[in-house]
């Protein structure tokens, strides 16, 4: 893929970048080695300083960031705008909490005593050069929840970002920079995923994260592996939506909408398969599909669009593959189903709900990236759990239900990194981020986040002889 802006909007290619060249690459890896040896000796004031300046100019820059935002990967404007307060919120809660977070931590006496120590003590330190490969889907976003707690543990950060969000890219190194960190201490690379590897293979990267796809993510693990170097990684979703007896049935169709196309439907954390028990599987299934019929489908820059085109051409005809592979299958679309005739220009796909999903259909085991949802009916609570686990993937999870045993058995038996009652999955920068199976592993956000690139040290001192 070439490294360029284009609007998904028009498929008009706006703004094209060239490579770096492999001296420059070298030239941003020295810097950002140089920057580690004098950044990782400053102390938590003066980062908490710089993270709260660099909140400030975005919160002063919010719309610029939204409209590029949308341009380059088609989010609502309105999105896009809560994207970047969102991340401005995050740099002040990390520059508020991340002294704390790594505070030392001192053993209990005895312990220390039966350790053969006067006294002992685990401290956190940064680990370096961290390279971050990140994805377009909230271009923003998912650099910052790496960014602040990086910065404010004291590593540096290497950005490699999606190739088709550029611009915002070149924005957040700017924006930190105005903001008075260190020249080094946050880099974006333009360069292609063949890049990866030799970046993460030198030896002044410490370690990388990554937010993508499983693929990409099996290729940077295998890397990383084999360099013996720490990763975390965030990968897709296939989030189950499970509506019980209990619920609310108009509170969760009107959230289960939301849930499924947040950003155009293109979010791991979406809700993507809608499991109603057969008692209100009927009634939920009408409130929904009338829902998603209801959206407005258009131009991702008009105040009143719900739901914007697709980020890519090759997007959409990944999720048209695996709607007609389910209908061929015998699924039923209850709405949409296809592309939006009036709009005959860009990357647009209708919001579509299709029942009877089985087994045997692709849908029902890969990641739909799009608004769609699957809709599946449960006959008691035993299947409903066993139709909420049977995917690859187990990022999050939504059940609606007022009863405490149930949820209990949700919170027990759930293959997932978490699970929201009567609430849609969201991400804040005080609770961890991350999933189990194929969605990755480790976790971003809240102290555990802070923590994974960290050396975390024991000092042990010694009792007088």
């Amino acid at each position: 893929m070439p490294i360029a802006t284009v609007n998904p909007a028009t498929g008009e290619t706006l703004k094209t970048y060239q490579e770096l060249a492999p001296e420059e690459i070298e030239y941003c890896l020295a810097t950002a080695a140089a920057a580690f040896r004098h950044y990782r000796t400053t102390g938590f004031p003066e980062r908490a300083r710089l993270l709260g300046l660099a909140a400030d100019l975005l919160d002063h820059d919010r719309d610029t960031v939204a409209r590029l935002m949308t341009t380059e990967m088609g989010k609502p404007l309105a999105a896009a705008r809560a994207e970047a307060a969102k991340c401005a919120k995050a740099m002040r809660w990390y520059a508020g909490h991340a002294e704390a977070l790594l505070a030392d931590e001192h053993p209990d006496a005895a312990e220390v005593k039966d350790a053969g120590a006067a006294r002992a003590r685990v401290r956190y330190r940064p680990l370096g050069v961290v390279l971050a490969v990140m994805p377009w889907n909230f271009p923003l976003w998912q650099v910052v929840r790496f960014a602040a707690p990086a910065l404010m543990a004291g590593n540096v950060g290497l950005l490699k970002h999606a190739s088709n969000v550029p611009q915002t890219a070149l924005f957040l190194e700017d924006l930190l920079r105005r903001a008075g960190f260190p020249d080094g201490c946050f880099q974006t690379l333009l360069v292609g995923s063949g890049a990866v590897e030799g970046i993460l293979r030198d030896r002044r990267v410490a370690a990388a994260t990554l937010t993508g796809s499983e693929p990409a993510g099996r290729a940077v693990a295998a890397v990383a592996a084999d360099e013996i170097k720490k990763t975390v990684l965030e990968l897709g979703g296939s989030d189950p939506y499970v509506v019980l007896p209990s619920a609310d049935l108009d509170r969760a169709a009107r959230t289960a909408v939301t849930a499924r196309v947040q950003n155009n439907g293109q979010s791991c954390i979406a809700a993507k398969r809608f499991i109603a028990h057969t008692d209100v599987y009927d009634a939920f299934a009408e409130r929904f599909t009338a829902g998603m019929a209801a959206l407005t489908v258009g131009d991702p820059m008009a105040e009143s669009t719900d739901v914007g085109p697709l980020a890519s051409e090759q997007g959409r005809a990944d999720l048209e593959e695996l709607v007609d592979d389910a209908v061929s299958r015998g699924a039923t679309a209850l709405c949409g189903g296809r592309r939006p005739k009036e709009l005959p220009k860009g990357w647009f796909y209708e919001p579509t709900v299709l029942a009877g999903v089985t087994h045997e259909m692709r849908i029902h085991h890969e990641e739909a990236f799009g608004p769609v949802a699957t809709l599946y009916r449960a006959r008691d609570l035993d299947e409903a759990v066993e139709l909420a686990n049977d995917t690859p993937f187990g990022l999050s999870s939504n059940v609606w239900t007022r009863d405490e045993a149930e949820q209990e058995r949700f919170v027990r038996d759930i293959e997932a990194g978490g699970v929201f009652f009567n609430g849609m999955t969201a991400s804040h920068p005080a609770l961890p981020f991350g999933g189990v199976k194929r969605s990755g592993y480790g976790r971003e956000l809240s102290g555990h986040g802070i923590r994974e690139f960290c050396n975390i040290t024991t000092v042990w001192h010694a009792a007088e002889l």
